[in-house]
């Protein structure tokens, strides 16, 4: 069995514009002194990194990795959350979708994807730069708006859309296999992969794409209400990144899956920091050893009650304590008796 690594964590939810979070060096420094060992990169924060310069230099990924080695840190993954959303995005979305991307490409639609596009691939040639083995990305959505079935779906739609997201990540998955980097997608509601049935439709349009992977977070299937501990069955040789990341769902009289359009808080399914949950890590930990999953375990900060910094603080030292050593020997090696086959022969009975 492989041992999984850990702490990481994820800056998107920290990153600002006040210190110690306005700098790589800054937030490297504290991101250390919260006990972290690994950083997931947000590729579209300038105030952090620059995406368009590490697909260029090896010099400045030098630089990047100089500056995490100073405090003890290794780069785990970069990430494209936002860019690969634009990839794939139902007009229904244009204006909310926009914000993603940079003002030049602002109500143009095609000019957004190309952008977007063209930014996978910075990512594929900057992922090969680190040397990393993993990416997380979203998947982006043309089918989302249709999610639940009323009015009917017309004969093939949902055929069609994944043919068609699946035309989309060819040619980015190919950019990504070059690189030697796995693309692990964020299976999270508002993505066209958002569970393990739309994952398997994406690897027959991709023709089972083996860069196409999955980036494991069991609190979005919580708040699906989708058994995540046999998902990890299911889908271990796929799984190749992992948030960690709490939730709870606390269905009401009043409202359940969907939520009602309410604030977080209010919501049925929430996001919580870690250890204030409900997901049973001590099982997902466990089951991904026993697969041999050795990527980083990174925590990803989304909870609507607790501040940001206590949610580090504890989440650091919740994932350490959740990480497993493997055992290089069995419990019952002290009853021994050795390799024999005469003595075998005896026990059966074959002599």
């Amino acid at each position: 069995m492989k041992e999984i690594k850990g702490p990481g964590i994820f800056l998107a939810q920290f990153a600002g514009n006040d210190a110690p979070y306005n700098s790589l060096d800054n937030i490297c420094k504290w991101a250390s002194e919260q006990g972290f060992k690994g950083i997931q990169m947000p590729s579209w924060d300038a105030r952090l990194f620059n995406l368009e310069l590490a697909a260029e230099s090896d010099d400045y990924c030098q630089e990047v990795q100089g500056t995490m080695a100073q405090y003890g840190l290794t780069l785990t993954e970069l990430s494209t959350h936002l860019q690969g959303q634009l990839v794939a995005v139902h007009p229904a979305y244009d204006a909310m979708f926009d914000g993603f991307a940079p003002a030049e490409v602002h109500g143009n639609p095609t000019a957004r994807t190309e952008w977007a596009v063209k930014q996978m691939h910075m990512a594929a040639k900057a992922s090969g730069r680190f040397g990393l083995k993993s990416h997380a990305s979203f998947s982006g959505a043309l089918l989302w708006q249709t999610m639940y079935p009323w009015p009917q779906r017309p004969a093939g739609l949902v055929e069609l859309g994944f043919e068609e997201l699946g035309k989309r990540w060819l040619p980015i998955l190919d950019a990504f296999d070059e690189a030697g980097c796995d693309v692990c997608y964020e299976l999270h509601p508002g993505e066209d992969l958002h569970d393990g049935v739309t994952f398997e439709r994406f690897l027959e349009a991709t023709n089972n794409h083996t860069r196409a992977n999955i980036l494991y977070d069991p609190s979005h299937f919580v708040l699906q209400q989708l058994d995540y501990l046999a998902f990890i069955d299911i889908y271990h040789e796929r799984i190749r990144a992992f948030h960690v990341k709490d939730a709870e769902f606390n269905p009401s009289g009043r409202s359940g899956v969907y939520g009602g359009y309410q604030a977080w808080i209010d919501r049925p399914g929430r996001f919580r920091s870690l250890g204030d949950g409900q997901i049973d890590f001590k099982s997902i930990f466990s089951k991904l050893t026993q697969y041999d999953f050795d990527g980083w375990a990174v925590m990803e900060w989304e909870c609507c009650m607790k501040h940001p910094e206590n949610g580090a603080q504890e989440g650091a030292i919740f994932i350490n304590d959740h990480l497993i050593r493997p055992t290089d020997k069995a419990f019952d090696d002290f009853a021994d008796t050795g390799a024999d086959d005469e003595l075998n022969k005896a026990i059966l009975g074959l002599k």
